[in-house]
Formats: C-alpha cells, structure tokens, sequence
C-alpha cells in the first residue's frame, strides 16, 4: 500500500497531545483522509484515538483531554492503494512485551509483500493492509538482545522508503532509510524533542528547527535526550525532488532549501527556458503559485491572480459524470474574467499528471474569453509511477508516458506547451541534491522488490 502521509512525535512535554494535534494541523497537506495521536503516561498506560477525516474533525477539546501523557505519536494518511478504513489508519498500536509499541510510517516498503508472504508463514497475524505493520512483526519476532538491537534487525530487512516514528514505553526512535527519500526533522521546544515531517509543523508550535534527520539514521529519544545509534548501511541519497516541486508546504524547508525558493527557481528557468509573449502570468493556484512568480520575475510578464481556488473542497465530492465533464475544475476553481478576456494568458502549473483537469481548465479560460493560452508546467513529463511513497497513477494513466509534448498541446487545446527540462530542474536545486527523479525518468534508486518482472517496470 503506497501512503502519502505526516508523522510527528512529541517527547517530555505534559501537552503532548496538543502539540502532536498542531503538527498534524501544520501538516493537513500530506494526508486528509484519517488522523490518529497515541500517547503515553507516567505509568506506562497507552491511550489512542483515530478516525476517518481531517485532523479538525477528527480531534476535539474532549478527546485531547483523554490523551495523556508527555509522549505523543501522531500521523495524517491518505492512502494511494488499498483500502480506505479505520482498521488502516495510523499510528498502528500493539502491546508488546509489557509496554505499548506504536508506529507511524511515511512511505513505501518496495518489500513490503515478500515480508508480509514470509511472516504469514511463520505464523504472523496482520490485522491492517498497511506495509506499515511489517516493521512491527519484525520487531516483535527479532531475537536480538535489547530494543534497540530488535529496531535495528527489523529496519535492517526492511527496502524502499520509510521515514518513521515509533515509541516502545517511553522511548522514541526516528528513522530514514539509507537513501532518505522522504523528509524527517528534529526539532525542540524547551525540554521537550520534536520530530516531524517538514519544518512547518514545528513553527506551528513554536519550535526550533535543530536539523533533518540523516538518511539511515536512527535516533533514540527518551526523557530530552538524543542518542544516535547504530546508522543503517549506507546507500547513494536519494531525496524525493518532487516534495520541492509539489507535495511539500511552500512555507517549508526540506532537504535543507526553502521549498518556496526552490519553485521560485523552478519557475525562472522554465522562463529562460520557454519564453513567451503575453498578457500576465498565473498560476494553477496554489501549489504552483511560487513558480509563477518566479516565472513573471525572469520574464518580466506581470503576475495576476486570475484564478481564484475555492479552499473548501475536499477530495471527495460528487463525480463529474452526474453533472458535467468540467465539474471538478468548475468547483474548484473560478476564473475572474477582467483579467482573463482578450488577453494572452500564461498558466503555469508545477506538473501535469492525468491531463484532465488541466484541460478542463483550459476549457474554462476559452470560455471567459482568453485570446491566446499559453502552458507552461514547472517540472519535466511525468512518465513513471512512484513506488515510494506519492500518489501517481499506473503509467498506462499518465499522460507523459504516452503522448509527445505535441500530443499534449493539442490534447488540452491551449496554443503552446512547455515543460521545465530535466536538466533546468536539477540545476536549479543542485546544491541540495543528489535526488531521486523516478517518476520523470524512470531510474529507480532502490530495488523494486514486490514488482520484479512485472510489466510496470518494462522500459524503465
């Protein structure tokens, strides 16, 4: 089961629970469809609640106050395979050799069904379809000498992407794997040890940024104190470029950049790098928006707010066949027209996936009476799914993967097309890389174990 998802854990805090919910709140973009806080008090007790929602909804005055405790894992998830339910929200909980052990995972395990297939036969019960849940099997079956030896043998067999945290009693440990594909950083608030998903959850509650957790490093956290352990095998790094490019807050830093400067820079070499005359310059609000900023800086076009998103609509509402091919852009995003008729527009997007919403966009420009519609998208052609851990379609679904440049500017009917270079996008960031560009290129960096021979794979 590929996650997109939001972890915190909160260590030495009598609010825990209230700092793990605002992380959580911080961190909403990562994950709307459940929401889950485990604690843990002085005497040792676990006390948990889950739902099915967004964190607002799922978390109130009266269920904080049931939770306990000056230690707090939390999670956001939204599924991108499998089953959406309770029994597979996070963070998972168990009672283990006397004391509660709770995990929350960012990622995806590319072993995740060979481990599942071995520990079933060793006897092994999984109560969830999360890949998740092997990491607590692991744990729980190795018979090395103490807790972190166990953490150790279990993230030692584990392959793919995993950013994770997890407490056993009292203690927490956070972990990246070797070729740290998704973001983990260690914050502090007084006494108390944060560590989350990307930096805007600390400034929610007020905390310091210290630093990002290493890829392959794996922390023990108890009482204020950090300890490193044992760090697993290296690997090349890997960091996920997309998070710069789309999935990460804007407000962020990850991987050491501000996520905002390194759109910024995304749009200013797709300016140099497809120039055009026009009217003014907006965005596919608002993930694209700092792009197209820096793409009216370098070109010298104006920038406008042309589009207006309407901010409440979640991902499920009615589907577009009961009342129109263009519903979904039509509610989500409204065009003022002043600024739109008789004008040559430059619409810039940070990645085009499917095709369909932009087209419906496009569609919805003609009709308010754009002279000229020019695309411009902040990231190469999405030509290969993600198996660590973002949402991305199978590859027969993506629009990039089938269709030439050509193909796709006529396909959305807009008057010229141009996408940021693989080598512009990796320049513009070079200093924080090495990366991983899968879903543009096809180069997997860690073993696609579960999908050997499968035919997703072929011409990667």
């Amino acid at each position: 089961m590929r996650e997109e998802c939001g972890i915190v854990a909160v260590s030495g805090s009598g609010a825990a629970a209230e700092l793990a919910f605002l992380a959580l709140y911080a961190l909403q973009h990562r994950g709307q469809e459940s929401a889950g806080i485990v604690t843990v008090d002085d005497h040792g007790a676990h006390h948990t609640h889950k739902g099915m929602g967004l964190v607002a909804d799922v978390f109130d005055e009266e269920t904080l106050g049931r939770l306990d405790g000056s230690l707090a894992i939390g999670h956001v998830r939204y599924s991108t395979a499998g089953r959406s339910s309770l029994r597979n929200a996070q963070p998972l909980l168990v009672d283990y050799r006397d004391h509660p052990l709770a995990l929350a995972h960012n990622g995806n395990l590319t072993n995740a069904a060979e481990l599942r297939d071995r520990l079933s036969g060793e006897g092994a019960i999984f109560q969830t379809d999360a890949d998740s849940e092997a990491i607590i099997h692991l744990i729980a079956r190795s018979r090395r000498g103490d807790e972190d030896q166990r953490v150790d043998d279990a993230l030692s067999q584990v392959v793919g992407a995993f950013s994770l945290v997890l407490c056993i009693g009292d203690t927490v440990y956070a972990a990246r794997d070797p070729r740290g594909f998704r973001p983990l950083v260690l914050g502090r608030l007084g006494e108390a040890v944060v560590v989350t998903s990307e930096t805007c959850a600390l400034d929610i509650i007020g905390a310091a940024y210290v630093r990002d957790v290493r890829p392959g490093e794996v922390l023990k956290i108890r009482d204020g104190h950090i300890e490193e352990l044992r760090p697993l095998p290296p690997e090349q790094p890997s960091s996920c470029l997309f998070e710069l490019v789309y999935f990460a807050r804007p407000d962020s830093k990850v991987w050491g950049q501000s996520v905002d400067g390194a759109r910024r820079a995304f749009g200013r070499q797709l300016a140099r790098e497809h120039p055009v005359e026009a009217d003014c310059v907006f965005a596919v609000p608002d993930s694209s928006n700092s792009a197209a900023l820096g793409y009216s800086r370098e070109s010298g076009v104006p920038f406008e707010f042309a589009l207006i998103r309407n901010h409440y609509v979640g991902r499920t509402f009615i589907d577009p066949s009961q009342a129109g091919r263009d519903f979904r852009v039509r509610v989500k995003y409204n065009p003022v027209r002043e600024l739109i008729e008789d004008r040559r527009l430059i619409v810039v997007d940070d990645s085009l996936v499917r095709g369909t919403t932009s087209r419906g966009l496009v569609t919805l420009l003609r009709e308010n009476g754009a002279k000229e519609v020019h695309f411009r998208v902040a990231s190469p052609p999405v030509r290969f799914p993600c198996y660590y851990g973002i949402d991305m379609p199978t590859r027969e679904e993506l629009i990039g993967s089938s269709h030439s440049v050509d193909e796709i500017r006529d396909h959305l009917g807009v008057d010229s097309l141009g996408y940021l270079s693989m080598e512009g996008m990796h320049a513009a960031v070079e200093d924080h890389g090495p990366f991983c560009d899968a879903c543009w290129s096809g180069k997997y960096p860690a073993p696609l174990v579960d999908l050997r021979g499968h035919s997703t794979l072929q011409g990667a």
